[in-house]
């Protein structure tokens, strides 16, 4: 019998002490049955703790290779008891009672598929993708023109919603963060899990749409914070990142917005996918450099 428990599934890949810090703040977590760490071949030391003293909580999996975020996620799940997932990053921290906040609010709406809290900044701030539209061309275009500002009345001509107000409670959303969302068990398996055609970066949108396309929402958790140290485990490889992003981006249009668009849509669209990498790449690869 299915329990309201949750299984956490965190992807590690090199996050240094910070995978230590992730654990120890699910391991008080009201209704955690367990954690389950999925290690993409990481050479850093990071999974030193859990040898170094008992962790009955914690489930290893280990990969001889990195086999990106959206098929270890889904190794994960294969692992999982409960009634909820949460999928989490490695350099996120739960606060004391956050979980437990989470399940009671999915409890309350059998109409939501997924939820996601406000992810914050290491400085406070909003993290930008935590609460969003999904994109499609022209709102991309408004992102790339620098025309997405949210206006007087918080509309915004872009798909991120970061710097409009906070809502006062839980609202419907078309996307939440990747970095920690909260899926119903039974809803993923219908779904088949991630996208593991996607390696890194846009696999969050891609599940966010398949939800409500299932009929379930996408619900914002305003009231419940989680910091997140963004790019922890792909500051030293920033070119790769960056390929993986846009190779994301063209496998989303392609998968749920080309055959919607105009004949003559889909080559401006590679275009715009593919210069925008090429433009991109010289500084990401100067990043690495100075690193």
């Amino acid at each position: 019998m299915t329990t309201t428990g949750v299984t956490a599934i965190t992807v590690n890949y090199n996050a240094g002490p910070l995978l230590q810090g992730l654990v120890e703040s699910l391991a008080g977590q009201q209704g955690l049955l367990r954690t389950v760490v999925v290690d993409n071949a990481s050479h850093d030391g990071s999974l030193d703790f859990l040898a170094a003293g008992p962790h009955p909580q914690v489930t290893l999996v280990r990969n001889p290779a990195n086999r990106g975020f959206g098929a270890a996620c889904n190794q994960g799940a294969a692992s999982a008891a409960g009634r909820y997932l949460l999928f989490i990053n490695p350099d996120c921290r739960m606060p004391a009672g956050a979980l437990a906040r989470m399940v009671a609010l999915m409890e309350a709406h059998p109409e939501a598929g997924v939820l996601g809290p406000l992810v914050l900044n290491s400085d406070g701030s909003e993290q930008r993708g935590c609460r969003r539209y999904l994109p499609d061309p022209k709102r991309a275009l408004m992102r790339v023109l620098k025309l997405d500002r949210p206006a007087a009345d918080g509309k915004v001509a872009g798909f991120d919603l970061t710097g409009t107000p906070l809502p006062a409670q839980a609202v419907p959303v078309e996307a939440i963060s990747g970095a920690c969302l909260m899926i119903r068990r039974e809803l993923f398996e219908q779904l088949r899990g991630w996208d593991e055609g996607y390696f890194l970066h846009c696999e969050d949108l891609d599940l966010c749409m398949r939800v409500q396309q299932a009929g379930a929402a996408v619900l914002f958790m305003p009231d419940v914070s989680v910091s997140h140290v963004q790019g922890v485990s792909s500051r030293g490889r920033p070119v790769f990142v960056l390929w993986h992003k846009h190779r994301g981006m063209w496998r989303y249009y392609s998968k749920f917005l080309r055959r919607k668009s105009p004949f003559w849509l889909t080559p401006l669209v590679a275009f715009g996918i593919a210069a925008r990498f090429l433009l991109l790449m010289p500084v990401a690869w100067l990043s690495r450099r100075r690193a």
